[in-house]
């Protein structure tokens, strides 16, 4: 059923049809039986919307009617009224139920609950958001059973009212003057999951790279503490508020998957080191910006609000470029690429970080190495999956450290096995589209910020027909290649074909080009200096795709990580 009718709301229930999201705000109402359910003022709004998007293509004379002729039918049923609803025929009011309920469960819902500092409403949170799921089962089995006329013999225990249930609080933070139509927006404190969670966005591609804006966006934002909320996420070792509209609930509950929450304490009375504005009305050529307002050292991103940035990437990469500037002006190397700790049979444990842009592989690098190693590996440990940071210690040694506490990965590309392992944690996004993604919660948040060595660092090439592994004679070759950033895109930008980026990172690197340089040189001296393997895995993905081809290159990696 498409859903094109505008957003509707009520004190405790908002719905908007065209972003497919219910908001559900347990302060304001809290629904406790089935009665008071099918009284609400909610579910009025809910059963209008529900029969005009089923009017343009009535089936029984069900849909035809109004809202409040609806509702009567339904609690006709409840007190065995038949006089009052079987004119209508139970058949057609069982299918009619049936589609109403799943149309209810085609929007992404998220309860809230203000927790004013009340540790009962912590620890209870989520058994409220159970009873109200137990409430919207109940109701429609209660239907269902007495429109057929005899009990279920299956029963299914899926998320029936929500598929998440957040905890917000207002905190004070160190807002400069400027910022201070951002000191109402409340904070996620904690967010409980329903997964696995599947979601679907109204694109499902990101398109183009974000570039700087003279002007800070902050000057833009005119939101209500009803209509955005606050994810303050440890980006890395960089505190980020990530302000969004309630429309795009979506991308930001699916960044609890992603990064780690931050808590009261790294809160109060803290600057952060980056605020995204996720939603804005208009920006220049509505698309997105970034900007650096030096004066309080915060990096600034807006992204607007259209049916484009709906796509989770957008959400995800504004985060990680101004990570990434952000990083750039403390003189540490931003790395587009996944990091693993492999332990081995023979007791050697290596760190590799595989390199490269979207589609080059450096996920399949390592499941295929996965799917090649029988008992040989024991273990492999994802340290960061897509972004992550070369930087110097104390003692002039190099270090890798990553952003991300989870995996946004690429379905089309990822064995069955792989994918559906993991299934039950997961929040997946358009899962039935090509570029269908799922974001997997990877590892701790202490351990992917820890310092780490780095061992081997090699480059994804997707586009040469050769196999294996091959590492580079010299620096010199090494960052020639690194720097051209070659890839062939397999659509998962709008890129088609042949692209290069510098750096293979469109995400602070491309911006920032003329300071990126200078930490880059002196990353690949100290690496060649200390012996590190450098080098560049062949994966075939933009050549021909062949499995076989991209095992036998992770067999040559294998072999050279085991016995070298």
């Amino acid at each position: 059923m498409s859903k094109s009718i505008h957003a509707i709301e009520s004190k405790a229930f908002y719905l908007n049809p065209n972003r497919s999201v219910a908001v559900i705000n347990y302060n304001e109402e809290y629904i406790q039986d089935i009665f008071q359910l099918i009284n609400s003022q909610g579910f009025h709004n809910l059963v209008e919307l529900y029969l005009a998007e089923s009017q343009r293509a009535v089936t029984n004379k069900v849909e035809g009617l109004k809202a409040d002729t609806y509702i009567n039918i339904l609690k006709a049923i409840l007190i065995d009224d038949k006089p009052s609803y079987e004119k209508y025929g139970n058949e057609q009011i069982l299918k009619s139920i049936e589609d109403f309920y799943s149309y209810y469960r085609s929007y992404f819902r998220v309860s809230l609950i203000n927790k004013h500092s009340s540790a009962i409403v912590k620890g209870n949170f989520m058994n409220i958001d159970n009873r109200f799921n137990e409430v919207v089962i109940h109701l429609y089995r209660a239907i269902e059973e007495k429109l057929q006329g005899f009990t279920n013999k299956t029963y299914r225990q899926i998320n029936a009212g929500t598929n998440a249930c957040v905890l917000t609080q207002s905190i004070k933070w160190n807002t400069p003057q400027k910022y201070q139509a951002l000191e109402s927006i409340r904070f996620l404190d904690t967010i409980m999951l329903r997964p696995p969670m599947m979601m679907h966005t109204k694109s499902n591609k990101r398109e183009g790279v974000f570039s700087a804006t003279s002007n800070n966006p902050i000057e833009k934002f005119d939101g209500t503490q009803k209509d955005w909320y606050c994810f303050p996420a440890k980006i890395g070792e960089s505190l980020a508020f990530i302000y969004f509209h309630r429309d795009y609930f979506v991308s930001g509950i699916a960044l609890a998957n992603l990064f780690e929450v931050a808590d009261e304490k790294s809160i109060a009375g803290q600057k952060p080191d980056e605020i995204i504005l996720f939603g804005l009305k208009k920006t220049e050529g509505d698309v997105s910006h970034y900007y650096h307002d030096e004066e309080n050292d915060i990096w600034v991103g807006e992204v607007p609000y259209n049916d484009k940035t709906t796509y989770f990437g957008y959400m995800k990469k504004m985060c990680l470029t101004v990570h990434n500037l952000h990083m750039i002006y403390e003189n540490r190397l931003p790395i587009h690429g996944s990091m693993v700790n492999i332990s081995f049979s023979n007791g050697k444990t290596k760190s590799v970080v595989f390199f490269g842009d979207s589609g080059a592989g450096k996920s399949e690098s390592i499941e295929a190495l996965q799917e090649i190693a029988d008992d040989k590996i024991i273990n492999i440990e994802t340290i960061f999956d897509d972004m992550g940071s070369f930087a110097f210690d104390e003692s002039g040694n190099i270090y890798a450290q990553g952003t991300e506490t989870g995996a946004f990965v690429r379905l089309d590309d990822l064995s069955s096995s792989v994918a559906f392992n993991n299934m039950d944690r997961g929040i997946y996004l358009n899962p039935e589209l090509k570029n269908a993604r799922v974001i997997l919660p990877a590892n701790t948040y202490k351990h992917v910020v820890e310092r780490h060595q780095i061992d081997m660092w090699v480059y994804a090439n997707n586009y040469d027909s050769k196999i294996g592994l091959h590492q580079f004679p010299d620096e010199k070759q090494a960052k020639e290649t690194f720097i051209a950033g070659k890839r062939k895109a397999l659509g998962t930008t709008d890129e088609i074909g042949m692209s290069t980026t510098f750096f293979a990172n469109p995400f602070g690197p491309v911006q920032e080009e003329a300071k990126t340089r200078p930490i880059i040189d002196k990353i690949f001296n100290k690496l060649y200096q200390d012996n590190i393997y450098v080098g560049e895995i062949y994966t075939h993905l933009g050549y021909d795709k062949s499995k076989d081809s991209l095992q036998e290159s992770a067999k040559e990696l294998l072999s050279e990580l085991m016995n070298n």
